[in-house]
């Protein structure tokens, strides 16, 4: 049951969030409209308006949304979809709180369970911070089998 609140609920919930705003963000890229647009602030308006400006910019961070999204609520790499996701949640974050304060509640939701999943998948991330020399990856050799001919003598 603790699993449940502490990994499933956080990963569920981050997936359907940037799931959310691939999807709309891949309907302004073919239709020009927004599906969800939420109140935002002037300022953020026009961060918004030059990340479409770029014309390469919107469309590659909402690929990395739903790559991202579905590796969460797929459970099939979780640990891979925090990682690509983290960059664009840390930006959110900075957004609502500098540019669009209204957001905050979910900065706050998207820091709470990116914390949460990052503590869930810590191990998975350990690698990374290990310090040292890299060591090379050497596969054992085959093992070598008698022929039929050798082993009646």
């Amino acid at each position: 049951m603790k699993k449940f609140w502490l990994v499933t609920v956080p990963r569920v919930v981050l997936g359907l969030i940037f799931l959310a705003g691939a999807i709309d963000g891949f309907s302004f890229i073919f239709t020009g409209t927004h599906l969800i647009h939420p109140p935002t602030s002037d300022r953020g308006l026009q961060f918004e308006s030059a990340l479409k400006a770029t014309g390469f910019f919107w469309p590659l961070m909402k690929v990395v949304e739903i790559i991202g999204a579905i590796c969460l609520l797929s459970n099939r790499a979780p640990a891979f979809g925090l990682a690509v996701l983290s960059p664009i949640m840390a930006v959110v974050v900075l957004f609502h709180i500098f540019l669009n304060p209204q957001g905050i509640p979910l900065s706050f939701l998207l820091v709470i369970c990116g914390a949460l999943l990052l503590r869930a998948y810590a191990s998975r991330y350990a690698a990374v911070f290990h310090s040292g020399d890299a060591q090379p990856v050497v596969a054992p050799a085959p093992l070598r089998r008698a022929s039929p001919a050798c082993a009646g003598r």
